[in-house]
């Protein structure tokens, strides 16, 4: 003898031979659904290593040329001084 399929929903167990078609069709899209968000999920988490790095590296240089731009301008600022005196 052969088990039949049973689906779990909200903790019920449901026979598939039991669903109508629309209940079917909507199972099957909930596996699919589950399945590219675990798909989409790893690559998410493949991926996240990667932005965080470029991220903080973005922040690091710009951070770089804010200084050097403001250590310009106190040169600046000095050369102006001395011109002055």
């Amino acid at each position: 003898m052969t088990e039949e399929n049973v689906v779990t929903i909200k903790g019920e167990k449901i026979k598939e031979s039991d669903l109508t078609p629309q209940q079917h069709h909507h199972k099957e899209h909930v596996i699919s659904l589950r399945n590219k968000i675990g798909n989409h999920q790893f690559e998410i988490d493949d991926l996240m290593p990667s932005l965080q790095f470029h991220e903080n590296a973005l922040i690091k240089t710009t951070k770089e040329v804010a200084e050097e731009v403001l250590d310009e301008e106190v040169l600046d600022e000095e050369e102006e001084t001395k011109e002055v005196n």
